[in-house]
């Protein structure tokens, strides 16, 4: 038997990780010098972001190893294995500390198997390969054909994102000040996705918010495969009806298709920021 395991990025529910057997392992941030622990427990984020609107700022930082090795402990002191999915490499050293913590729990468990498998992933696209790993455990699969099953798929999992306002990636080092302060005059609204090494590449710019979320659908289209039918994760920076607009635009052309939404968390959304939409979806190679 082993335990799948994620982290917070994976902007799930607790609902949602209570229907696919996952884990996730609390992550933290801190807000004007108040640290927090983001765990399932927590509600939806709207204070969040809306203190990121009247000007707050949050500042989040890694799982460490010593933090992992808690989380692990106990369930390999049961007798269970454990496969780790972690947050993209490209974004954080977060799966670097799991590999370290990997490595000192073998000396103490040699035994027991703890996989650490770098997702490449952010936010639902995390918590969609999360989603996925746990249909194939249901479907029979053991620890090491699971984790092949992600390292061969992996990169099929597309993000696509449109930001609201260009600061938020500014201060994360996506565009430069200028870039941000003319894209605000213009009305700019980049079109990201995530690339091949796990990281956030800038893609379009668009003029006006409803082109980018209709840039998000289109995205599908060209970069989706076998569409109809999947299940589509869509997440949002506490703007529910821009991404129940970019749901209905998908809905319309692929009726069979099945969808979860959520909130992007504190730790994405700090680095994100409100009025961002997220499509995930299975498609061709990054």
């Amino acid at each position: 038997m082993f335990r799948l395991i994620t982290d917070m990025c994976c902007d799930l529910t607790k609902e949602m990780c209570e229907e696919f057997g996952i884990l996730a392992v609390p992550m933290s941030y801190t807000m004007d010098g108040r640290d927090f622990l983001h765990t399932l427990e927590d509600g939806n984020p709207h204070e969040f972001y809306q203190a990121l609107r009247n000007g707050s700022i949050s500042k989040t930082s890694q799982i460490n190893s010593e933090d992992f090795i808690e989380f692990f402990t106990p369930f390999l002191e049961q007798g269970e294995d454990i496969l780790y999915l972690a947050f993209s490499s490209g974004l954080s050293g977060t799966y670097q500390s799991a590999c370290i913590a990997a490595e000192e729990l073998k000396k103490r468990f040699s035994e027991r198997t703890v996989a650490v498998v770098d997702s490449l992933a952010a936010s639902m696209g995390l918590g969609l390969m999360a989603y996925y790993a746990s249909c194939r455990i249901k479907e029979g699969m053991n620890l090491a054909e699971t984790v092949s099953w992600l390292e061969s798929n992996k990169l099929k999992v597309n993000h696509w994102f449109t930001v609201d306002d260009l600061h938020f990636l500014r201060r994360g080092g996506r565009v430069t000040g200028a870039a941000a302060f003319v894209g605000s005059l213009l009305s700019i609204k980049p079109v990201l996705h995530t690339d091949d090494e796990g990281k956030l590449i800038p893609m379009e710019k668009t003029r006006g918010r409803a082109k980018a979320l209709r840039g998000l659908a289109e995205k599908l289209e060209q970069q989706g495969e076998s569409i109809n039918g999947q299940t589509i994760f869509i997440s949002h920076g506490d703007c529910l009806e821009d991404a129940e607009h970019v749901r209905g635009l998908i809905a319309e052309k692929y009726p069979d298709c099945k969808f979860r939404m959520n909130y992007i968390g504190p730790v994405i959304g700090s680095h994100s920021g409100p009025g961002t939409v997220a499509v995930f979806f299975m498609g061709v190679k990054r």
